[in-house]
């Protein structure tokens, strides 16, 4: 059997797009269920659960006392009868060939603990399709293969993965302490236990981005912020290019406190004009890549501009998420402040 698993809170708006995608699919083969693990949601969803789960058999939903996306994630592995789980979004929606493909999959690569593909961003405004066209390119996420496509083959981690249940046995399930980058952190886990992932473009899901660069902001600085908590929880950088953006603002940070001193004759003429030279260079650079890649996938002007201003707000909203994370976690020993565990859908 193959087992669905959806966190889910407040979000009538889309859970029946996502069901009803799910209901489209092709028999993968096997029997398969769906699984949705619900937060307290007051706006009107568990009407639209209940529903679903009186109408279709293979559709059920549980409770998530603790609202959280670890806590649901596991609430519904706990209640699935599948060989294969797979994780998916409430504002997701599958290929109709998603569950045969990731069974597929499964079989052909018995090396892989889990398989993965491509999740196209989905928008609903011109300023949403900026954000997700930012989304999809090297620049603004680098080289994950799940946001910019390419070929088959084993990565480092995909998104809305297809694990298979022994291995989730095996190394552990979701850590519950990781309100952000839960996945990231059992896909390190499921590398370093010896097991792989697949990654195969055939294997496509949508996904509703953020609609305003605020919420984008601040969603990435949550990325940053619990990237830190993970790499003090393995005591180790889980991948490096996750501190670039975090270089990228200590060098204009630095570079421009070098700049005020100089201008106020703090170095002598030995350094004069290296802080300046160091600071407009690195924008410089940013934005001479930032506004060729931003032309390479925008339409207008208009959207390269909109395209550039989301890349600023993933930049360095990771970055200073980053920093916020090393001085908390690292410097101050100290656990996740109250108001990093909100989310910022």
């Amino acid at each position: 059997m193959i087992s669905v698993v959806i966190p889910c809170l407040n979000e009538s708006q889309y859970i029946d797009a996502t069901l009803q995608s799910l209901l489209n699919q092709m028999d993968p083969g096997e029997p398969w269920e769906v699984i949705v693990a619900d937060g307290g949601s007051d706006d009107g969803t568990r009407d639209h659960l209940a529903q679903w789960q009186d109408a279709h058999p293979q559709f059920s939903w549980v409770d998530n006392p603790q609202r959280t996306t670890p806590h649901a994630l596991n609430a519904g592995i706990a209640e699935s009868q599948g060989d294969t789980v797979i994780i998916l979004g409430a504002h997701a929606q599958v290929d109709r060939d998603f569950l045969l493909r990731n069974s597929e999959l499964l079989k052909a690569h018995p090396e892989s603990g889990c398989v993965g593909g491509v999740v196209e961003q989905v928008h609903g405004s011109n300023r949403s399709r900026q954000i997700g066209a930012a989304m999809s390119t090297p620049f603004g996420v680098g080289d994950a293969r799940f946001r910019t496509g390419g070929i088959a083959g084993h990565v480092d981690t995909v998104a809305f993965g297809a694990y298979r249940k022994v291995v989730l046995d095996e190394i552990g399930w979701f850590d519950e302490a990781l309100i952000r980058n839960q996945d990231d952190e059992l896909n390190y886990r499921l590398l370093h236990s010896g097991w792989r992932i697949w990654f195969d473009p055939r294997i496509r899901s949508r996904y509703y981005v953020r609609s305003t660069y605020e919420k984008l902001l601040k969603q990435y600085h949550q990325y940053g912020y619990w990237k830190v908590f993970v790499n003090r929880k393995h005591r180790t950088i889980t991948t490096w290019r996750q501190t670039i953006p975090a270089i990228f603002m200590a060098t204009l940070v630095l570079s421009g406190l070098c700049w005020i001193l100089e201008g106020v004759g703090v170095w002598d003429n030995l350094w004069n004009g290296f802080g300046a030279s160091i600071f407009m260079s690195s924008v410089l650079m940013w934005l001479i890549v930032g506004i060729g890649s931003a032309i390479a996938v925008s339409e207008s002007m208009r959207d390269a501009l909109g395209i550039l201003r989301a890349y600023a707000m993933i930049h360095f909203g990771y970055g200073w998420g980053y920093w916020r994370g090393i001085f908390r976690f690292l410097l101050l020993r100290s656990g996740p402040m109250d108001h990093a565990a909100k989310l910022t859908r």
